[in-house]
């Protein structure tokens, strides 16, 4: 990693502190400039509207140890996926009592280990997992993970996570019988749900499991509403203070005064603090009549931009061309993996001007890209990370 002279970007010009970095920092492969000024912003704009509910940064989204830091020092909880992501915040400064271990699938040896450090939150969705809890957390508070099936998002999260409603019951009473503390339920509205309302149908479905287990006599006093805050992907989304306090709005009319409300943004506090330097490699058609051009980026699937799966999350893409006409593109990665296509079934408008060794800004690339990106694939280096 080199800093030169400023590269020419063409319409991107430098109007923030990322954008400055971009335009003058030249690299060899692919990398991730990350602004963690920016990861600031968007906590105290979410904290802004979420009010009383406690932050639970989702560390998946992006573990670099200096975004962590950041959101230790100004007063951020966790939710963590795994034993190296606990370790991770607690290396940081976290408390333990700021740190939830929301994955519902743990080796009985991390859940011995975060009781162990102190984490006293655990996440489950099924008889198995609290009779884990139960055996290496004696006496944790646990909450049940409910399935949800009425997602509205980008990227639903169905089924993998979560139990059905006729199951949470019977959860909650062996979780008494076990010994565990069942204090709430969690569920996850999907990730990228670009407009609060949206969150309406699935909050509907489980204020009606929250109140049936009240009845039953269960005294829940913690909701996990999970993550889905969105970033912005090229269709419009509400401002993060804005979309947070339409979200409140809605569980209170729904739930009342819970007197404990966790949110695990992930994306939404980190993808629009980071941006992707890449370049293209080749520009090709597949035949003289081809409509579609290829445009073969240094960085695919594997790499980073795991995302673009199913085309569900749609970058934004800004080159040193922008302004020339514009035609459609199949975008692909350079890996020797016929997997390796970011964007086919609904193609990328870019310059027809471009040209391989043009560079690329893959704009709010923060949240799942340098998480996701392989350790070496097909010999391609893993993403970089530059914090400014």
């Amino acid at each position: 990693m080199t800093h030169v002279a400023p590269v020419a970007l063409g319409a991107f010009a430098p109007v923030s502190r990322l954008d400055t970095a971009l335009a003058d920092l030249v690299v060899d492969k692919p990398t991730l400039v990350l602004d963690i000024d920016r990861v600031e912003y968007q906590y105290h704009q979410l904290k802004q509207g979420l009010g009383a509910a406690d932050i639970h940064y989702a560390v998946k989204a992006n573990p670099t140890r200096e975004i962590i830091e950041r959101l230790v020092a100004i007063g951020s909880h966790f939710d963590a996926a795994s034993r190296a992501e606990i370790e991770l915040c607690l290396s940081q400064g976290a408390a333990p009592e700021h740190i939830s271990f929301g994955n519902t699938v743990k080796k009985p040896a991390d859940i011995a280990f975060a009781h162990q450090a102190g984490i006293g939150v655990f996440a489950a969705d099924a008889e198995q997992e609290l009779e884990k809890i139960a055996a290496h957390a004696p006496g944790a508070q646990v909450y049940i993970r409910v399935l949800v099936e009425n997602s509205l998002a980008d990227w639903p999260l169905s089924r993998k996570f979560g139990c059905r409603a006729d199951m949470v019951g019977g959860l909650l009473d062996r979780a008494v019988a076990l010994g565990l503390k069942p204090v709430g339920l969690s569920f996850h509205v999907g990730s990228q749900t670009r407009q609060a309302d949206m969150w309406s149908g699935v909050l509907d479905a489980v204020s009606d499991i929250w109140h049936r287990a009240r009845a039953a006599g269960h005294d829940l006093d913690l909701l996990n509403i999970g993550g889905g805050f969105p970033a912005f992907y090229g269709e419009r989304i509400d401002g993060p203070a804005t979309y947070a306090a339409r979200v409140m709005e809605l569980v209170r009319a729904r739930f009342g005064d819970v007197p404990r409300v966790m949110a695990e943004p992930g994306r939404g506090l980190v993808a629009e603090a980071g941006a992707i330097l890449a370049e293209v490699l080749l520009v090709s058609r597949k035949s003289a009549s081809e409509m579609h051009r290829w445009v073969y980026l240094d960085i695919g699937r594997f790499s980073g931009l795991a995302e673009t799966e199913g085309e569900a999350i749609r970058y934004q893409f800004v080159s040193p061309r922008d302004g020339d006409e514009v035609g459609p593109c199949v975008m692909a990665g350079p890996s020797c993996d016929s997997a390796d296509v970011l964007y086919e079934k609904r193609p990328v408008m870019l310059p027809l001007t471009l040209a391989a060794g043009d560079r690329i800004v893959i704009r709010n690339a923060g949240a799942y890209t340098s998480s996701y990106s392989s350790v070496g694939f097909n010999g391609f280096p893993p993403l970089e990370v530059v914090v400014l």
